[in-house]
This record gives C-alpha cells, sequence and structure tokens, in this order.
C-alpha cells in the first residue's frame, strides 16, 4: 500500500485530504508542522508527501530543500500563494508539482494517481540509452555520467527520459508539460523553461557533452 505524508498546518484541510487520499487505498500519516517530518521519512519511508509552503517554524520551502538533500521522494506543494514567481520557486527547489488553495481534494488525487502511475510504468523501449557521455538506466530510473549518478528530481528525470527517445528531435513547451506532468495538467508552460534551466545545470556541472539545445519560437530539442 502506498504511504502519503500530508504536512499542512490547518486541522480542517488534513482531515479532508486524509479522507480523499485514504479513499484511494492509500495510507496517510499527517503532520501540522515540518518539524519532526524529516525523521519520520527516514522511519516510515513514505511514497509521496502533500507539503504546505506557509507554515510556522519551518515553512515548506526550507523542509523540500532539506529533503532534497537526502532523497527523490515526490513532493506536491499546496499553498495560498499563486504567484508565478511562487511556483517557480517551488518547483526549482525540488517540488514535482505545485496546487494553489482552494483547491479540489479530487484534483489533488488525481495528481497523486499521476505521479504514482508514471512511477511504476515499464520502460517502453530499451532499458539502457547511451546519450555520448552519458547512459541513462530507465528501470532505475537514474542517469549516469562514467558511471556516476547525476541527481534529478521525478520530474528532471521524466524530461530528460522522454527527450532520450527521441535526441534531436524538436519538442514545443505544450508537448514537453503534457508529457511531463501529464495530460490532465493545467500549469504553466513556461515551468518547461525552468525544468531545462536546472537541467543544463546538472549536465554542465558534471561536463557532459549532451546539451539540450533551444529551438527559438519553438521549443527544445536534445543534442547528442
Amino acid at each position: 500500500m502506498k504511504h502519503v505524508f500530508v504536512v499542512d498546518d490547518e486541522k480542517n484541510i488534513r482531515d479532508i485530504l486524509k479522507k480523499y487520499i485514504e479513499s484511494q487505498g492509500y495510507n496517510v500519516t499527517l503532520f501540522d508542522h515540518g518539524v519532526n517530518v524529516i525523521t519520520e521519512i527516514g522511519r516510515l519511508k513514505p511514497d509521496l508527501i502533500v507539503l504546505d509552503i506557509m507554515m510556522p517554524g519551518i515553512d515548506g520551502m526550507e523542509l523540500c530543500r532539506e529533503i532534497r538533500k537526502t532523497c527523490d521522494i515526490p513532493i506536491i506543494f499546496v499553498t495560498a500563494k499563486n504567484e508565478e514567481i511562487d511556483r517557480v520557486l517551488g518547483l526549482e527547489i525540488g517540488a514535482d508539482d505545485y496546487l494553489s488553495k482552494p483547491f479540489s481534494p479530487r484534483e489533488l488525487v488525481a495528481r497523486i494517481k499521476n505521479i504514482f502511475r508514471r512511477l511504476e510504468r515499464k520502460p517502453p523501449h530499451a532499458e539502457f540509452i547511451e546519450l555520448n557521455d552519458l547512459t541513462l538506466h530507465k528501470e532505475r530510473r537514474m542517469l549516469l555520467k562514467d558511471g556516476q549518478e547525476i541527481k534529478l528530481t521525478i520530474k528532471e528525470y521524466e524530461l530528460i527520459e522522454f527527450m532520450a527517445d527521441h535526441p534531436r528531435l524538436p519538442f514545443t513547451r505544450e508537448q514537453l508539460t503534457r508529457k511531463v506532468w501529464g495530460y490532465d495538467y493545467y500549469g504553466d508552460e513556461r515551468l518547461v523553461d525552468d525544468l531545462v534551466k536546472r537541467i543544463r545545470k546538472k549536465l554542465s556541472e558534471h561536463d557532459s557533452s549532451v546539451q539540450i539545445t533551444t529551438v527559438w519560437g519553438y521549443g527544445y530539442r536534445l543534442d547528442v
């Protein structure tokens, strides 16, 4: 059974989300603050975290940064903030999705299912893809440079896996958004720009010759 952490300082929201998520067959653990979350991640090994940003003490952004230092567990931010800069910043520090309050619990459950479905799908083609000095290991969802893992978030991995299946082919931002977030995602297509920026930075830090090239007026392509 999948295990979901819900971290939110509003009791009514915690209770509603617990009801909806448990109705889909998932186990739920609730937290009213972020202080003990990292310790409990190590103990209970959750499969996904629903994380409020605006909390007293350690806020969601800070907690996400701490979590990303040690693991790549999927994180969905929920927050009263709705500015583009907040969405981009949340995804930039490692969140996998973002919902602004008020939102439908059914939509949150749909996004949780979408993340689990994408994580569990079988590799559609070859188990390995060689990209110049990189090796993409689909079954283990890892990107390696000379045997050393390049740490990627779930969305970063899904973007580069999709583009690695279609090297040198250009894709629009809309196409990449749908492939990475799913066809039921109604987010900002410009989030792809941020995702590409983060992957480029990591490839550069590992001195990889593989590049994600901007196709001006269209989108991006993976050049190998």
